[in-house]
């Protein structure tokens, strides 16, 4: 099982430079950005890094880990565009990006940006094709492509990927349309959710590939939920009795051990952990330790 670790761009550059880094010097798996440009909640915008371009500067800063974004919203970039960004940043890295997209939903910043919004079936509709037209540009010379939304024609993607399998994952949990998308074309795939979440989840994709007749091990599964672990009960007690409002593991180092566990048997392969509930930049690089030291190799 592997573990990722993510990493807020609402923060200072200077503290998530200095996570990641640390995350790479202590054996995380992957460092992943979210991309998005302006908070979801409040009327400040407040300042938010782009994700693209931090993760070019990470792959220079930070050796060893896998690189990428949870996720990509289609509607932001032309998804050829997409493309050749995942490709350079495979080259920066050495290897070691991960595309990840989804359709997009946060509206505020689709009105803010003056980007097309659209219907949940106009975006899905748009991913799917950008899914389609991606896969080709990643494992083609040259590729056209005819869609309502998107075109290529005769197009190349130069450089090439350094991986021979660039990955492509997809972000989100929708059982008719986005778990079928992941069945025809994701080589990942991931959606916030609890292990009961994840054994349902994985079985709508396993049988979204039957139907489409794809091998489903042929498509990894990751996690995410909200982390709160420490050695000290009392530092857990008012937690445990919170509703947060988003998946979440609480407890203590042997607890999330089990935890983990479960996420592992239901067949995710990568847990990711945001670092957003661990507080200011010494705080959180001690929490990332107790995770990566005390609990990853229970499960490896």
């Amino acid at each position: 099982m592997r573990f990722g670790f993510w990493t807020n761009n609402t923060d200072q550059w200077h503290d998530i430079r200095a996570a990641c880094v640390h995350a790479g010097q202590t054996g995380w798996d992957g460092i992943w950005i979210a991309d998005h440009f302006m908070p979801f909640m409040g009327d400040d915008g407040g300042p938010t890094h782009e994700a693209w371009t931090m993760l070019g500067a990470l792959a220079d800063a930070v050796p060893g880990p896998r690189l990428g974004t949870l996720v990509s919203g289609n509607t932001y970039r032309y998804p050829a565009v997409l493309a050749k960004m995942a490709a350079t940043l495979d080259n920066i890295s050495g290897g070691r990006a991960v595309l990840g997209i989804g359709a997009g939903w946060q509206e505020n910043e689709h009105l803010a940006y003056g980007m097309e919004y659209s219907t949940v079936k106009g975006r899905l509709d748009r991913l799917e094709e950008a899914a389609e037209l991606i896969t080709k540009l990643l494992h083609n010379e040259r590729s056209d492509f005819a869609g309502r939304h998107y075109t290529l024609a005769n197009a190349p993607l130069s450089p090439r990927p350094v991986q021979d399998r660039l990955p492509l994952m997809i972000g989100g949990g929708g059982e008719k349309r986005t778990l079928r998308i992941t069945a025809r074309f994701a080589d990942e795939w991931n959606v916030w959710g609890t292990p009961d979440v994840l054994a349902h989840k994985n079985a709508v994709i396993d049988q979204h590939c039957h139907d489409v007749g794809r091998d489903p091990t042929e498509i990894q599964r990751s996690a995410v939920a909200l982390m709160f672990i420490a050695d000290d009960e009392a530092r857990l007690k008012s937690v445990r009795e919170m509703d947060l409002g988003r998946p979440t593991v609480i407890g203590t180092p042997a607890e999330v051990i089990d935890t983990m566990g479960r996420y592992r048997d239901v067949g995710v392969h990568e847990f990711i952990v945001p670092d957003f509930t661990m507080g200011p930049l010494e705080q959180r690089l001690d929490t990332m330790d107790l995770f990566i030291n005390e609990v990853a190799p229970a499960l490896r």
